[in-house]
């Protein structure tokens, strides 16, 4: 009997763990419920609420093939090694399959997991699967891992040219076994169930995933590059969450991006060839994870930025995740965030900024608030965001560089859509003063508005000096912990 371990792979599709037990013989699947693990990560509730509604889905179409899905509890990930342990003693179970994940804490308990099962004779698989390349087979011409991602995407272009990751096909079904699936958990104490309307915006599933990925490359995709910046358009594919949570795969991605590309990477379709960079993105910041494991650890990639000397300033870091900053681009796309659990990306680099430059508080705050509230939160992903908007991280904004809200605000939100969509106070004011109602104090219509917690320009000039003052940049070579 083999057991497929299940973690942010709920799919049936190009599942590799999955379909190579089904291949080897009678297989039954797990899924572990760590309520302790997932609080001190700082999941989101609305997280562990779509992983739960895509569990239930999971379940019905394991129960399609005959695979029984049990669903065990394991609050820390330390516990992990003996609860499976006790399954495979029970059901005779002679190799557990597992596709990999990344990050410190991941990497140890699946070691820890090896280690015992593999003392008692049951064998442990794990597969490349939630990336195109394995951490360590994309490296420089000295062997480490890349630090810059243009140098990577270039290597990553050069071997996709020369061997495309192949698709791998969903299992037959199997000889239905006498093991009955256990319930899904509708919700999980400590994590508050979200709104019906934000469910509502992410249904569970691979059909829902694989009709919005269809839907993007067969249309939208052509004009991402163009529309993607533009927060009130449907400009992006929206399928950060499925790809978090393993509902679609980074090849299936990748082979319908090209499908719509008449096979090229680096030409034809500019909004294809775009899409498939946020891709490679996603897959840098994954590859950082394994080769400089500090980020793991709240530490900053280029260490000289430990040094900075950020402010404590708790009243304005609970206006900006209020959205209480009095600047409208800020504020509405903080009330996006709380209201369905995602962010438009332009808008995460924007927010990320002012929070990190303009009011000087720590990226940390940021990183650890995002993961509270995203549906879509990746710990490579996030923390890749943060640092490259704080100059902290590789292939980061330099420290000089630092978004205008208001520019920003006026030049992808010109007609002021996106704000007023989820800032309704100020409804009533034109294109024109809706970027910036602190110029219109008094005047009726922002009564309800709160004026700028800080001055941009001032707030600027004090950055910039903070990183002024730093240790003299360097490279992180020699940072390998």
């Amino acid at each position: 009997m083999q057991l497929i371990w299940l973690r942010s792979d709920l799919r049936i599709h190009d599942n590799t763990a999955l379909a190579t037990a089904a291949a080897v013989g009678p297989s039954v699947a797990v899924y572990l419920l760590s309520p302790e693990q997932w609080l001190a990560h700082d999941d989101a509730p609305c997280k562990v609420d779509f992983w739960l509604r895509n569990l239930g889905e999971m379940k019905q179409a394991l129960g399609e093939l005959n695979i029984p899905l049990l669903i065990r509890n394991a609050p820390r990930w330390n516990d992990a090694p003996q609860v499976l342990l006790d399954i495979c003693q029970r059901l005779n179970i002679g190799a557990v399959h597992l596709n990999e994940e990344y990050g410190i804490h991941e990497t140890r308990r699946d070691a820890a997991v090896a280690e015992t099962l593999k003392s008692q004779g049951i064998d442990v698989h794990s597969y490349l699967d939630q990336l195109l390349f394995k951490p360590g087979s994309v490296l420089t011409k000295t062997g480490t891992y890349f630090q810059v991602f243009s140098q990577f995407r270039k290597v990553c272009y050069e071997r996709l040219h020369r061997s495309l990751p192949r698709l791998v096909s969903a299992p037959m079904a199997q000889t239905p076994l006498n093991i009955a699936s256990d319930e899904i958990p509708t919700r999980i104490p400590g994590f508050t169930p979200p709104t019906e309307r934000l469910r509502a915006l992410w249904p569970a599933g691979e059909a829902e995933a694989r009709r919005r990925l269809d839907s993007f490359t067969d249309a939208q995709i052509d004009y991402y590059q163009s529309e993607r910046d533009f927060p009130a358009k449907p400009g992006t594919s929206q399928l950060s969450a499925y790809l978090a949570a393993g509902v679609i795969s980074p090849r299936q991605c990748l082979h319908a991006a090209l499908q719509s590309n008449q096979g090229e990477f680096e030409s034809g379709k500019v909004g294809a060839v775009t899409w498939i960079n946020e891709l490679l993105w996603r897959e840098f910041y994954k590859h950082i994870l394994v080769g400089y494991p500090r980020v793991s650890r709240h530490r900053a990639f280029r260490p000289e930025t430990e040094a900075l000397a950020w402010r404590d300033a708790p009243e304005e870091l609970v206006a900006w995740q209020q959205a209480r900053t009095g600047l409208p681009i800020i504020d509405a796309a903080m009330r996006q965030l709380l209201e369905t659990g995602w962010m438009h990306n332009r808008l995460r680099m924007v927010v990320a900024m002012f929070l990190t430059k303009n009011l000087l508080i720590d990226w940390r705050e940021g990183e650890r608030f995002f993961m509270r509230h995203l549906i879509d939160g990746d710990l490579a992903a996030n923390n890749g965001g943060w640092q490259w908007s704080s100059s902290t991280g590789t292939d980061s904004a330099p420290y000089f560089r630092i978004f205008n809200p208001l520019s920003q605000s006026e030049k992808f939100d010109a007609e002021g859509v996106f704000i007023k969509h989820w800032l309704p106070e100020l409804a009533g004011l034109n294109k024109k003063e809706v970027h910036n109602p602190a110029s219109l104090v008094g005047l009726f219509g922002v009564a309800d508005y709160p004026p700028p917690i800080v001055d941009l320009h001032a707030s600027r000039t004090r950055a910039l000096a903070a990183f002024k003052n730093l240790p003299q940049r360097q490279g992180t070579g020699g940072y390998h912990e």
